[in-house]
């Protein structure tokens, strides 16, 4: 019964949004993944600020992975009205933003030309995490929502090359297609963050990429609230919460063997962060970014 009210509830305000769809904003950033790595946390803060608008009902639209065939106007209308922005703007004499959250979007092979296509101007905001950490944590999220069936960490890692085999390739040729298994269990693949972020640099441009280390927010999270704050070059205002979300269990009992074959594969990829965070990782000085 909850369920049908609220699909009748997303409905209703979607349809509201397409008859108004000219009146409403698009958002000027977005929090593109990595997946697992504190995105929810960030987008909870960072919609407590008087000028930041998040979506009418869902924090991520997944309008540019899973829903582009339906077209720019949809996507605006998932967002609040001009009106409502221009009065913050009054208010705090600063522009207002509209932001959403989709965790796909960094990994999805065509989300960042699409992003670059219709919102040529969008900063955009990623967040990366211990790799070995994010494939067990990212595991144990997919288990919980019935999204994988192997039990096994170990086993999953290993059938990823097997169900991954083609599937980015596949999504490229056919874009309105989709991926259950490049979506859910690439748990390697996803934390080679830096092969996803050249592809973003390409795109859209190094200045438009803002690139944070998640131990970092987590340890000390005002500092890493700010920077995100004079990136998109807004006024520091009211008071964000900063709080875990969608926490999963700490990687305790992943055997010694399994961390050391992905803390090798890894270690290049790590590698080439160091100048995107102009900092060497957390986790590489003991300071995991856990969730």
């Amino acid at each position: 019964m909850k369920s049908t009210l609220k699909r009748s509830a997303h409905a209703v305000s979607l349809t509201t949004g397409r008859l108004t769809v000219g009146g409403r904003i698009l958002p000027s950033f977005l929090l593109v993944g990595a997946q697992r790595c504190g995105t929810t946390s960030l987008y909870r803060a960072l919609s407590r600020h008087p000028l930041i608008m998040k979506p009418v009902l869902h924090k991520g639209v997944h309008y540019f992975d899973m829903a582009y065939e339906k077209g720019l106007a949809w996507y605006q209308a998932h967002f609040p009205r001009k009106a409502a922005a221009r009065r913050q703007e009054r208010r705090h004499g600063h522009q207002a933003q509209a932001f959403e959250s989709s965790p796909y979007y960094l990994f999805h092979p065509l989300a960042p030309a699409r992003i670059a296509w219709d919102l040529p101007e969008a900063k955009l905001i990623v967040l990366v995490r211990d790799p070995v950490e994010r494939a067990y944590s990212a595991h144990a999220h997919e288990l919980a929502r019935g999204f994988e069936t192997e039990r096994s960490f170990e086993r999953a890692l290993d059938l990823e090359e097997e169900r991954l085999a083609g599937e980015a390739h596949r999504l490229r040729v056919f874009p309105h297609a989709a991926s259950h298994a490049h979506r859910h269990h690439a748990y390697v693949t996803r934390g080679r963050y830096a092969e996803q972020l050249a592809r973003l640099e390409l795109l859209v441009g190094r200045e438009h990429v803002l690139v944070l280390d998640s131990g970092a927010f987590f340890r000390d999270p005002q500092p890493v609230y700010d920077r995100v704050i004079g990136f998109l070059g807004l006024p520091r205002l009211g008071n964000p919460l900063f709080e875990r979300h969608n926490a999963q269990p700490r990687t305790a009992d992943m055997p010694a063997s399994v961390r050391r074959r992905l803390t090798e594969h890894f270690a290049p990829w790590d590698a080439l962060l160091t100048p995107w965070l102009g900092a060497e990782p957390s986790w590489h000085s003991g300071r995991d970014a856990r969730r």
